[in-house]
């Protein structure tokens, strides 16, 4: 005697089910997964930065001359050109000896640069001056957008140089990844999370 399997698909009441299912797991993974690219563009800016301030600093002990990091604006925040203008608030950013304002596509005038790219508009950086040394969560109220290293690395404009660069996401009630440079009068740069919910004995810990 042979027996014949037969095939059995899903009934319609089945796959209506399932797609309903994957539905509402769709809309509950949403949230999460765009907080979680918000996060990384913060933190790709953020890293961006600290790699802009590391540049400027080698390049004025390489050359023994002053040299600065700006933040600049610019019209598109894939390109790098003589849109730009100094900014407190761009995490976009020029190396360079003397401002590059309107001048960010001169190769004569920039010896580096990186524009913000995908994360503008998606995050935002704050710069500022603080005079508050001793908590390093504080940002400062005094809007800056440039730091000048001299030869041996130091900071030049210590009383006026970008020493907290925070970077953050747009929307004020979702917890996103917040990051903070800190530039000391020394040139050192450190990355830093001063969010309280951080541990004290955590590295990240600003």
């Amino acid at each position: 005697m042979r027996f014949v399997l037969r095939s059995r698909g899903f009934t319609l009441i089945e796959t209506a089910v399932t797609v309903v299912v994957l539905a509402v797991l769709l809309v509950l993974a949403i949230p999460s997964i765009g907080t979680w690219m918000d996060n990384t563009r913060i933190r790709n800016a953020a890293e961006s930065l600290q790699v802009g301030l590391q540049t400027a600093r080698l390049e004025a002990v390489r050359r023994n001359q002053n040299v600065s990091l700006y933040l600049v604006s610019l019209t598109d925040a894939n390109t790098m050109d003589n849109s730009c203008a100094l900014s407190a608030a761009s995490g976009s950013w020029v190396v360079a000896a003397a401002s590059p304002a309107t001048k960010c596509g001169d190769s004569t005038v920039v010896l580096a640069g990186r524009p913000i790219g995908d994360a503008g508009g998606k995050v935002v950086v704050t710069a500022r001056y603080s005079t508050n040394n001793t908590d390093k969560t504080v940002l400062g109220t005094t809007a800056a957008n440039t730091v000048t290293f001299n030869g041996f690395g130091r900071v030049v404009n210590v009383g006026s140089a970008v020493n907290r660069i925070q970077v953050t996401g747009p929307v004020s009630t979702t917890n996103y990844l917040n990051l903070m440079l800190i530039v000391d009068a020394g040139g050192g740069v450190r990355m830093c999370d001063p969010r309280s919910s951080i541990a004290s004995n955590d590295p990240r810990k600003c």
